[in-house]
């Protein structure tokens, strides 16, 4: 039967809005409580409500077909930071023909050629870190992060240039981080006086200098040798033999920045959580690294993802009709899988709140019952890449030394910009530290 929209929260879109971006896992889990897997959120600024479901089979039917697009929201918050030509913006055969030119770095054995890179870069991190100090690993994460973007994916190895990347990208990335700045951008984008007004001024700065660093690296007479990301790119041509263009690189080199360094920052400050608080599961996956296995690491990996999934939704705009749990919703629709709803069905994984990484070992669950990175011809681009980064990162540690978390409390849940974050980033504090992954523990 069709409806217009199934019911939800009868709050103002106003204060649903500020619940969404403030207490996200409250409202979802108040909203499934009294209305079910499926129900309707009307945010501010949005055109109609938007439908959030949790069915593996009809997010399998959403996203297995292409024609559905965007919903609206999308281009608010990310086209001023990402840029009109972001693959995440684009829509039909110009994103496929995008998809298309910049999937080949991503996948396969490719990954190999920025393993060094990623172990270079978590060593000098762990070295930095001394016996008895505490600190909040989620901030650790996003330097180690943005380091090994700013080396794998802009290629960028001159030592000056890397400190001012650091400078101006560190500082956009940590007022995209901020919730309330997305606030700001949805009320008060014309205005030009103000924190947007600022933010547009800093964006303009680095927009400077990834310019700069294209223009350079297309004269850069070593380019067909280079293994980074952008070289890659800078290589590529589409199906008419066109390259891309230097404002479109810029666009997607932001894109790969904002869309890989949070979200894999927080997915490994998450996992760290997780295996400090279940010192049986950090001590099989300590064992497993010593016998060189990464089977368990893996499904560390994936529970982590599973329990704390750092992405919301992943949403489309129907273009054709979706049944979900008898509802049949109209073309036009804007409707999204909830990632962390989907993820704690107690008909998909038993005992749906408990860390268990053995779910990932032998059969695995249902595609559409996993979605940590969203789906279909929209699923991330840049998955394999995160996983196989997560991969290295926590090699690295759980090998060179000994952590111990300060509170024995789960993280509460906060948001940074689109991701559900650990709200107080994880602290954490060095008991030992070994030479190597594997070897006697180095000395006090």
């Amino acid at each position: 039967m069709y409806v217009d929209f199934p019911p939800g929260p009868t709050i103002p879109p106003y204060l649903q809005t500020l619940r969404w971006f403030y207490r996200p896992i409250p409202f979802m889990q108040q909203a499934r409580r009294q209305y079910g897997e499926t129900f309707s959120v009307t945010f501010i600024r949005f055109e109609r409500p938007m439908v959030l479901f949790s069915d593996p089979a009809a997010i399998k039917e959403l996203y297995i077909n292409p024609a559905h697009t965007l919903p609206p929201g999308r281009e608010l918050l990310l086209e001023p930071v990402m840029g009109p030509r972001s693959i995440l913006l684009l829509e039909g055969s110009d994103h496929l023909s995008r998809r298309k030119l910049m999937l080949p770095p991503f996948h396969g054995e490719r990954m190999r050629a920025y393993e060094d890179v990623m172990e270079e870069v978590i060593h000098a991190e762990v070295d930095s870190w001394r016996i008895g100090e505490s600190f909040p690993i989620h901030t650790r994460m996003q330097a180690v992060t943005l380091e090994i973007i700013l080396r794998a994916v802009f290629g960028v190895t001159d030592p000056e240039r890397l400190v001012k990347l650091r400078q101006v990208l560190g500082r956009v990335l940590e007022k995209t981080a901020s919730p309330g700045l997305q606030l700001l951008g949805l009320t008060t984008r014309n205005l030009k006086r103000g924190p947007w007004a600022q933010f547009q001024a800093m964006l303009r700065e680095v927009d400077v200098v990834l310019h700069q660093e294209i223009a350079e690296r297309r004269n850069d007479p070593t380019l067909a040798e280079r293994e980074d990301i952008l070289s890659l790119m800078l290589m590529a041509r589409f199906e008419d033999g066109a390259p891309m263009s230097d404002d479109e690189l810029r666009d997607q080199l932001m894109t790969l920045l904002l869309a890989g360094h949070e979200t894999t920052a927080t997915a490994l400050a998450w996992t760290f959580d997780l295996l400090l608080r279940h010192p049986q599961v950090l001590g099989r996956l300590r064992e497993e690294l010593i016998d060189g296995g990464e089977e368990y690491l893996r499904a560390v990996i994936a529970e982590g993802l599973r329990i704390r999934p750092v992405i919301p939704l992943a949403g489309r705009r129907l273009t054709s009709e979706l049944e979900v749990d008898g509802i049949v919703l109209e073309p036009g629709t804007d409707a999204t899988p909830c990632i962390w709803m989907t993820h704690t069905r107690a008909d998909i994984y038993r005992d749906p709140f408990a860390y268990r990484p053995e779910r990932f070992l032998g059969e695995a669950p249902d595609t559409y019952a996993w979605i940590p990175f969203g789906g279909g011809v929209r699923r991330c681009l840049g998955a394999a890449f995160a996983e196989f980064e997560m991969k290295v990162v926590l090699r690295e540690v759980v090998g060179r030394c000994a952590l111990e978390g300060v509170d024995p409390n789960p993280q509460r849940i906060a948001r940074r910009n689109i991701t559900l974050s650990p709200r107080d980033g994880t602290p954490v504090v060095v008991r030992s530290r070994r030479d190597s992954a594997v070897g006697a523990p180095a000395p006090a």
